[in-house]
């Protein structure tokens, strides 16, 4: 690059006041210019930066990339990105692993219950817990205490509502995946088979939205929590398992997914002030 970003610009990009599209350019321009990248060091509070490095020293020593990280590299994805995240921890083999047994495990159970799959209680159960796998892998995808790289994404040139929401398509992605091939296993299931798509979407965006206020495993746990109460009031109030998952249920996520968006682009600021971590 040929060009270098004025004192004032860095310090504003160190004291989290830069405006996001300038954000985005310099952070871009970082990862090749020493230089900048020295002047946003300067700019920074030099306690707050030794605190980081101190605890980014315990993993300066990294082992050699695995199957994951190799795999993302493969597929084209920058090195830095896809070392963040390899590390993540909802995107590990035995994480990926866990989520299959389980959804395998319901499926299953679907399949051997008394009843057509429709009346099944099993049904239910599975399409809750396809709906809750990503919010529990986004809940423990970012964040101090859950994220072994929590402080090396924070030393990075990379936002980090950014990283964040790299990491939430992930998981969401590798979860919706996941629950599509057990959902295939079900016989005799018409459309009750996406029934989840939406509301697992609808989730995952409202623990984000949730994780700007609170850290993000209280967000997925409050999240969790109501969605299991509302599955069961509806399915109580009109004796209907499956209700929380029919046209009105769908149609309210509907509305959940456009709010949960506007929303989190109104406080995506707060991931870079510490809230919700």
């Amino acid at each position: 690059m040929s060009w270098h970003a004025d004192a004032q610009t860095l310090e504003r990009y160190a004291t989290n006041t830069l405006d996001d599209v300038h954000a985005y350019s310099l952070e871009a321009h970082l990862l090749t210019c020493e230089r900048c990248r020295m002047g946003v060091g300067n700019a920074v509070d030099r306690a707050g930066l030794d605190e980081l490095w101190d605890a980014i020293a315990a993993v300066v020593d990294a082992p050699a990339p695995g199957p994951v990280e190799r795999g993302l590299l493969a597929l084209g994805i920058r090195q830095h990105i896809a070392r963040l995240l390899a590390a993540t921890p909802s995107l590990r083999i035995s994480w990926l692993g866990a989520q299959a047994f389980l959804l395998g495990l319901t499926a299953f159970s679907v399949s051997v219950s008394d009843g057509t799959p429709r009346e099944s209680t099993a049904l239910v159960a599975f399409l809750t817990v396809a709906a809750l796998l990503p919010v529990a892998g986004v809940a423990i995808a970012y964040g101090p205490g859950v994220d072994p790289t929590y402080e090396v994404g924070l030393a990075s040139p990379m936002r980090s509502f950014r990283l964040l929401l790299i990491r939430a398509v992930a998981v969401l992605g590798t979860s919706i995946a996941l629950a599509t091939v057990a959902a295939t296993a079900i016989p005799g299931l018409p459309w009750v088979s996406a029934a989840w798509l939406l509301p697992s979407l609808g989730l995952t965006l409202a623990t984000l939205v949730a994780s700007t206020y609170v850290r993000p495993v209280m967000a997925a746990a409050v999240v969790s929590g109501t969605w299991a109460l509302v599955v069961t009031s509806a399915a109580y109030r009109v004796h209907d398992g499956l209700a929380a998952f029919r046209g009105q249920g769908q149609v309210w996520f509907v509305f959940i997914i456009a709010l949960s968006v506007v929303l989190l682009a109104a406080r995506r600021s707060a991931f870079e002030q510490g809230a919700g971590t």
